[in-house]
């Protein structure tokens, strides 16, 4: 970059880009911090009183069915870890089967690495398309 003022880049005033930087940065920041200010503000009230919620409903399902705490949080991990692998409770129909999967392939397909797979002519962007698509796997 070229210096812009009279003055030497090196020492002296900070030039018109790196302030323009500088402002930028300092912008994004208070923007951030803005922001989370207000989602914190929106949002927390509400996940206490859910957490109250669940609190009165562990105490309640645990008193109804003679179930110590300890055991019920063990089991609600243990549903957590299933859900998570990705086994659901209603069995309408697998996660994976052959739709999800197709859908799945799709969306990974059409949107990712779309800037990088372009090549000089149709079969360039199909063979880039197809690395690209055993790389994501």
């Amino acid at each position: 970059m070229a210096c812009r003022s009279s003055c030497c880049c090196g020492s002296g005033p900070i030039n018109e880009d790196n302030a323009r930087f500088l402002l930028l940065a300092l912008f994004i920041i208070v923007y951030l911090l803005c922001g989370a200010a207000v989602f914190s503000a929106l949002e927390q009230p509400k996940e206490r009183e859910a957490k109250e919620r669940w609190a009165q409903r562990f105490e309640h399902f645990s008193q109804k069915y003679n179930l110590s705490k300890k055991e019920l949080n063990n089991f609600l991990r243990n549903y957590e870890e299933a859900n998570v692998a990705g086994i659901r409770v209603d069995t309408i129909r697998p996660r994976w089967d052959f739709t999800g999967a197709f859908y799945f392939v799709g969306t990974v397909v059409s949107t990712i690495g779309k800037m990088e797979l372009r090549g000089n002519d149709i079969s360039q962007s199909a063979q880039l398309s197809f690395r690209r698509m055993l790389i994501e796997f």
